[in-house]
């Protein structure tokens, strides 16, 4: 089955209607998510079954800064859903900050998802030196309340797989990560099980569910926030869920 068939086949079960532009749902605010075996996450994407699905290339939301090559993959499995990070940069910024704190006033990578539109979303951030910010949003307007898991519920048995790898600039010393340090890249890979998602309805996709994404980026070496995401269709704000994307199960 080609990919257009597929994603006219899945979009009308989904919809109920045809959808003609396959095209431009395939390149511009689509992704096919395609199907692996359980593995382990290095940081790096380095394991062979990334080499089976497309990079997503974000585009940067506001002025300044250098404009940094920044992307993203995705896949799902039986148990969950795993997310490849890459981006590159020039200094690490943040703070000594713990999990759930305000890590988006640092450099972080951001994943945003809706199983279903008009119902609750998920919000996910991890920063150069691991550090992540978990949240399950209504997306009430003007009262958008948020929960996130009781992180000393999961200190033994975390409920996410998250490494982070730093290309840093000097490699001939060894090079503690930490605010300031002079780097060429970094990427981060995650993994989510599904029953993170249990807050929201239809929590474990199967082929042919669609939901509603997007991968985004914040980075502060200019001096000021600036931003990139996967979706073109954001005009300021991560949380405009009308802009989220479309993501498919293969």
């Amino acid at each position: 089955m080609t990919t257009g068939l597929f994603l006219k086949l899945a979009l009308f079960a989904y919809t109920g209607s045809w959808v003609k532009d396959t095209k431009a749902l395939t390149y511009d605010d689509t992704v096919i998510v395609k199907k692996t075996a359980d593995f382990r996450v290095s940081g790096r994407g380095d394991n062979e079954t990334w080499s089976k699905t497309s990079w997503q290339t974000f585009s940067r939301v506001d002025p300044g800064g250098r404009n940094y090559t920044s992307r993203s993959k995705i896949l799902y499995s039986e148990k969950g859903v795993y997310l490849l990070f890459d981006g590159e940069d020039d200094l690490v910024i943040t703070k000594d900050y713990q999990d759930d704190d305000e890590i988006y006033e640092g450099d972080v990578f951001e994943f945003f998802l809706q199983t279903e539109k008009g119902k609750p979303y998920f919000e996910y951030e991890i920063n150069h030196l691991g550090k992540q910010l978990i949240l399950t949003l209504t997306g009430t307007p003007h009262k958008n309340l948020a929960w996130s898991p009781w992180r000393k519920e999961y200190i033994k048995e975390p409920l996410i797989q998250k490494e982070v790898f730093i290309n840093v600039k000097d490699k001939k010393t060894t090079t503690v990560i930490k605010a300031g340090t002079k780097i060429i890249s970094w990427s981060a890979e995650i993994f989510f099980p599904y029953e993170l998602f249990s807050l929201m309805p239809g929590s474990i996709p199967k082929t042919g569910t669609v939901w509603h994404a997007n991968f985004c980026r914040i980075d502060y070496d200019s001096g000021k926030m600036v931003q990139w995401s996967w979706s073109q269709k954001i005009k300021r704000d991560f949380h405009e869920l009308e802009n989220f994307g479309t993501i498919i199960f293969e």
